[in-house]
């Protein structure tokens, strides 16, 4: 079926309307109206081609809820009115080990992400949430607590997953002191995760104007990453680091302030590689991991804790045809915390 969106026909142009295709629902499928689209960092990288690997045209978003339209004959999990949401994952082989672990997201296979990957359905490559609808297998599609505000859950179908699965993994919880690094789309569901779950949480940021936000967030200490003799009362303290920033900074320092056996986990991801002193890991035995996303029944495990701790994204909401200006502010941080797309914007 024809279906409205807005797309990037090259790296270097502005993206603009285009008319794809959609499948029709199949035995298991599920058609959502979407009515909310977030933006994340990497719809930018990508529809600009930062990474190498987009092929044009490009329809990003994948931070997607809507309304359920039609389902297939096999269906059980949703019914036509139903709020409905799909993240960063619309398929995977589904019989690898990692899938069978319900880590979709490190299919040894592939994940089929939302947009970019091969569609294996229709053919070609898949297209994201700028758009109308979207057709999703069951398995791949999420319930939103009816208590959430739609348009701000819609971002914790990437910014709420990236954050929560290493906090959940790495054991933030009462009694672990846990630091979160850089206060943006990431960070800031960082700091509310962290706080939920019980932790002490502190901030890291280089930005005195966002101390207040920060504790508004839920941090109980924000500390200025600049100033070299507040980082260091915080030596070797820490059970836990996450690190969402995505620019150049210093690993080192931060991994200065853990504890024995304690672990920093990046989910930012800086254009060059970092680089690491040995004896920032070796002394005393500390760790430095890595998380993407998380796979499909945590996802959901996420957006039911946020209905439980009422937790959304702190959002600004924009029309379709704001896009192009809204990744230029993106660029400049000029964002508190995410963009949301509100796609009624599309139809006129």
């Amino acid at each position: 079926m024809s279906t409205r969106a807005y797309a990037a026909p090259s790296a270097t142009e502005p993206l603009g309307p285009l008319t794809i295709t959609r499948r029709e629902p199949l035995a298991t499928d599920v058609e959502i109206e979407i009515l909310y689209c977030g933006v994340c960092h990497s719809d930018l990288h990508y529809a600009r081609n930062e990474w190498g690997m987009t092929t044009f045209p490009i329809v990003p978003g994948h931070e997607i809820l809507g309304r359920v339209t039609r389902v297939g004959a096999k269906v059980t999990k949703f019914k036509v009115g139903d709020t409905a949401a799909v993240g960063c994952l619309v398929d995977s082989c589904r019989t690898c080990s990692s899938c069978e672990s319900d880590l979709e997201q490190f299919c040894l296979n592939g994940p089929v992400f939302s947009y970019g990957g091969p569609d294996k359905h229709s053919g070609g490559q898949t297209h994201g949430g700028y758009s109308e609808k979207i057709v999703c297998d069951e398995a791949f599609t999420l319930k939103v607590p009816s208590n959430l505000d739609p348009a701000a859950a819609a971002p914790l179908l990437c910014a709420g997953i990236t954050t929560y699965s290493p906090l959940r993994k790495w054991g933030a919880g009462k009694g672990k002191k846990v630091g979160i690094v850089g206060l943006g789309g990431l960070g800031h569901m960082g700091v509310k995760f962290a706080h939920a779950l019980g932790a002490r949480t502190v901030l890291f940021t280089t930005s005195e104007g966002k101390v207040a936000d920060g504790k508004r967030l839920g941090a109980d200490e924000v500390v200025i990453s600049k100033n070299a003799h507040a980082m260091a009362q915080h030596a070797g303290s820490f059970d836990l680091i996450l690190d969402t920033v995505s620019a150049d900074h210093d690993f080192n320092a931060y991994l200065a302030l853990l504890k024995l056996d304690a672990s920093m986990v990046v989910v930012g991801a800086p254009p060059t590689p970092q680089p690491v002193s040995v004896f920032s890991l070796l002394m005393p035995r500390r760790n430095l991991a890595g998380s993407l996303i998380g796979g499909i029944a945590e996802t959901q495990e996420m957006l039911d804790f946020c209905g439980k701790h009422d937790l959304v994204c702190d959002i600004e909401i924009i029309r379709m045809q704001q896009i192009n200006e809204a990744y230029e502010r993106m660029l400049k941080s000029d964002v508190k915390y995410r963009f949301v797309i509100d796609m009624a914007s599309l139809k006129g």
